[in-house]
């Protein structure tokens, strides 16, 4: 027979749960906002040096040169910060869902 202290108890721990993955989720958002922030302040600011650099070059040379620097320099940075901020999207999920594995293993049937 069910008791009704245990439907209380139940509705304590999703309620805690529920509370806790709205936490972990704010947190990872907040965090992955200030990733996106800190990325394209980061491109502006390059982007910025690079027009100065080529306004100053005086060769077609140099101008590629420093283009080509540019690029690359852009591309790296570009693929280190979409595998940091894909990793914050993972650990966001993760941290969302953690709370809710107490009350799923209540649910799911013992490995056997």
């Amino acid at each position: 027979m069910v008791k009704i202290e245990d439907i209380q108890n139940y509705g304590k721990e999703h309620f805690e749960s529920v509370t806790a993955s709205a936490n972990n989720l704010q947190s990872g958002v907040q965090a992955i906002a200030t990733a996106y922030g800190d990325y394209a302040k980061k491109s502006f600011e390059d982007t910025k040096s690079f027009v100065e650099k080529l306004s100053g070059v005086k060769s077609l040379d140099k101008a590629l040169e420093a283009q080509t620097e540019f690029l690359r320099s852009s591309y790296e940075t570009f693929v280190a910060e979409s595998q940091k901020i894909a990793g914050l999207y993972s650990d966001c999920a993760k941290q969302t869902f953690k709370p809710y594995e107490g009350l799923v293993s209540k649910f799911a049937p013992a490995a056997q």
